[in-house]
């Protein structure tokens, strides 16, 4: 019977190794109808030039793996949950493609433009993870530079979580900033 002990223990921790799979996620781009009034043009119409000229993210967001804070002091950065690219990357490309479907009349671009005459859009988020008591944190500033001209608003968005897991928190977190990006482009327009 002893003898056994040591193969028993063997496929023990063979199973507990074994769930160091890592899991990749990558923030889903939301569709929702284009805002009102957006019409294609066949004409040569002169656009208004967004530049999205950076997205930056909090030295303990810019980590591979998504962060969920289990208290109200304590973060933790999983090891296994992590995202696909960059994270400050895919904030940038999707604000991009949100902007460019709510800013009808725009050129909207992550590159700077040839001319001089563009309005240039700066973000820095301070808050882009789960918490343990169900709630979304969404949060940060935002620059907007016109005609040397200069407007910040700081944002600051709690969603409830739906379900449990990091499926879950990639879809709430994705739904928070589809949420201000459209609030970026209202102050925009």
């Amino acid at each position: 019977m002893k003898k056994w002990i040591p193969v028993v223990l063997a496929l023990f921790l063979t199973a507990c190794s074994s769930s160091d799979q890592k899991t990749y996620y990558q923030l889903p781009v939301l569709s929702s109808a284009p805002a009102a009034g957006s019409v294609l043009s066949s004409g040569v119409v002169e656009q208004r030039k967004l530049w999205v000229e950076h997205v930056s993210v909090a030295d303990y967001l810019a980590g591979s793996g998504l962060v969920y804070q289990t208290n109200d002091v304590q973060y933790t950065l999983t090891q296994n949950n992590l995202w696909a690219s960059p994270l400050d990357q895919q904030l940038q490309q999707s604000l991009v493609t949100y902007l460019r479907r709510d800013l009808p009349g725009y050129l909207v671009s992550g590159q700077p433009a040839s001319s001089d005459d563009q309005d240039v859009l700066n973000v820095n988020v301070t808050g882009f993870h789960g918490r343990y008591d169900g709630i979304v944190v969404v949060s940060g500033s935002w620059t907007l530079t016109r005609q040397g001209q200069t407007v910040q608003r700081d944002f600051a968005l709690n969603l409830k979580q739906g379900e449990d897991g990091y499926d879950a928190l990639v879809r709430t977190l994705a739904t928070g900033w589809q949420q201000e990006a459209s609030q970026i482009a209202a102050q925009v327009r």
